[in-house]
């Protein structure tokens, strides 16, 4: 697969992005930790890793571990990997710039994430990359990605009704989070960062990219925004 299509414009009313894999890679940091929750469950961590990319922990929890399976231990659990593991992890190319251009022109973005909140405060506090005015984490949701409430929820954190869902730009990395950005009725940015191209083009993206280094503010403010896409494939 080529990424060779022209530069192109899209405005949107919101932009709403997930965390790993679209903000910062912590593959290595989360394999590490992985491992070390499994050996103490007493579950192979290659069994966890299968299926934990983009889900929330409680939900791989009630599979693999359902004594563990309450927000207690999860917190406490991604709290330490940060502290443990931050110097494994790194932003995604093109990350930082793109969300300080949204914020110097007063953009309405957020994050939406199947981490909880101490995992992302941790993270931005070690990269020292910019907090969101709003977040919609692992606990602000009962079901979490494939299901659309936490892109629902992340849309109306930015005062987005539900009729412009069509004006919301997903960004995203995993197959569940692409499928959870398009049933929320969102226009839906997949990067290859974590996932196969194959496997973001299965989930149906509107456009996909390596990664951020793809994606630039032209224009923008406080009630839309005006996006550069390069080098992308045609998702459709």
């Amino acid at each position: 697969m080529a990424y060779t299509t022209p530069p192109f414009e899209v405005t949107f009313k919101g932009l709403l992005f997930d965390m790993d894999g679209t903000i910062i890679d912590s593959t290595a940091a989360v394999v590490k930790h992985w491992h070390t929750v499994g050996n103490e469950i007493g579950v192979d961590p290659k069994v966890i890793l299968q299926t934990s990319h983009g889900r929330r922990s409680i939900d791989t929890l009630k599979v693999i571990s359902p004594d563990k399976a309450n927000w207690e231990y999860v917190r406490q659990m991604e709290a330490l990997l940060p502290k443990h593991h931050g110097a494994d992890a790194s932003e995604i190319p093109g990350a930082r710039p793109l969300l300080d251009s949204l914020i110097n022109v007063n953009a309405r973005w957020t994050i939406v994430t199947s981490g909880t909140e101490p995992l992302v405060g941790g993270w931005l506090e070690v990269l020292k990359l910019p907090s969101p005015p709003h977040l919609v984490s692992a606990e602000s949701v009962e079901i979490g990605k494939p299901d659309p409430a936490c892109y629902n929820l992340g849309r109306e954190k930015l005062s987005i009704p539900s009729s412009e869902s069509d004006q919301v730009l997903v960004l995203e990395d995993s197959p569940a989070g692409i499928l959870a950005g398009k049933a929320a009725g969102c226009k839906v940015l997949g990067l290859v960062t974590s996932h196969s191209a194959e496997q973001v083009l299965a989930a149906g993206p509107d456009w996909i990219v390596r990664d951020l280094q793809s994606v630039r503010m032209v224009r923008g403010d406080g009630d839309a925004v005006t996006l550069q896409i390069s080098d992308a494939l045609a998702a459709n």
